[in-house]
């Protein structure tokens, strides 16, 4: 099977590099934004939209959490790409030319390293694959860009020097969203299961809401808070879990968790990804 799998960013960035590896063969489709590939995704342009939610140095991607409980979405999978930053270059250039280094902010405190060992200007881009093309555009030895192998490739520069980045560890975790669900069985071992909700802002709150999850042996491995829109006394919650709806374990916490709580959600159920069971 192949198809067109939506992305945010400029064709090369790691996002577009995690549609690959996720499906191989697969046409990508760069959008502008967050929105931009959901619409895509929404409006049949696209089968599926790789969304970035988190990354291990930076956190979490806050436009998802306001976007995804409205985008009618369903999540239907999960990747993780590992982070290998390149300094990149027009061809021909050396590592005593550059002057400015070039790439999205987030990728900018990630090779602080680098930009100290070099002595150079960093300056922003709108991401990585863009800070490439415009590297391109320029023809300078004097500015290089942080980006991935794939963006050099793309645009026909030179990987200076490979993984730069200041922690081995980078890695940013994806949903992948379709226009329909489709849930594993019930009996499918290493499932995930994302939820939002909602509850005031009450002492105890939270905790009995929670409590089901903990009484049920259920393992939570995400808890992210956020503004409920259009109100201050109520906090959104997106919690991904261990386990299917329909097991016993996670049926009982969310039968606890339903009365606690406003607007219970189910975002998605989906296969957890091989990365988060190391052999």
């Amino acid at each position: 099977m192949s198809g067109i799998i939506a992305f945010q960013g400029r064709p090369g960035a790691y996002s577009d590099l995690a549609c690959r590896i996720a499906r191989p063969g697969w046409t990508t489709l760069p959008c502008p934004s967050f929105q931009a590939a959901i619409d895509a995704v929404r409006d049949g342009r696209a089968d599926l939209g790789m969304l970035a939610c988190e990354n291990s140095l930076a956190g979490r991607v806050p436009e998802i959490h306001a976007l995804l409980p409205e985008a009618g979405l369903p999540i239907v999978g999960e990747h993780f790409q590992r982070v290998e930053h390149c300094l990149v270059g027009v061809p021909g250039t050396r590592i005593e030319d550059i002057r400015r280094i070039h790439t999205h902010p987030v990728a900018l405190g990630q090779v602080r390293n680098l930009i100290r060992e070099l002595g150079v200007e960093p300056c922003s881009a709108f991401d990585t694959a863009g800070a490439a093309e415009l590297v391109l555009q320029w023809q300078s030895r004097e500015d290089a860009a942080i980006a991935s192998a794939l963006a050099a490739s793309l645009n026909g520069l030179a990987v200076l020097r490979r993984n730069v980045e200041d922690a081995a560890h980078n890695t940013t975790r994806f949903y992948i969203v379709a226009r329909e669900a489709v849930w594993p069985s019930s009996d499918s071992a290493r499932v995930i299961t994302t939820l939002v909700f909602r509850v005031l802002n009450q002492p105890g709150a939270l905790y009995r809401a929670l409590g089901g999850f903990a009484e049920a042996g259920v393992n939570m491995t995400r808890l992210e808070s956020y503004m409920s829109p259009g109100t201050l006394t109520a906090t959104g919650f997106l919690l991904d879990v261990e386990g299917h709806p329909d097991q016993p374990g996670l049926r009982r916490a969310m039968e606890v968790l339903e009365p606690c709580c406003g607007n219970l959600s189910v975002l998605g159920v989906y296969p957890g990804s091989p990365s988060r069971y190391p052999e």
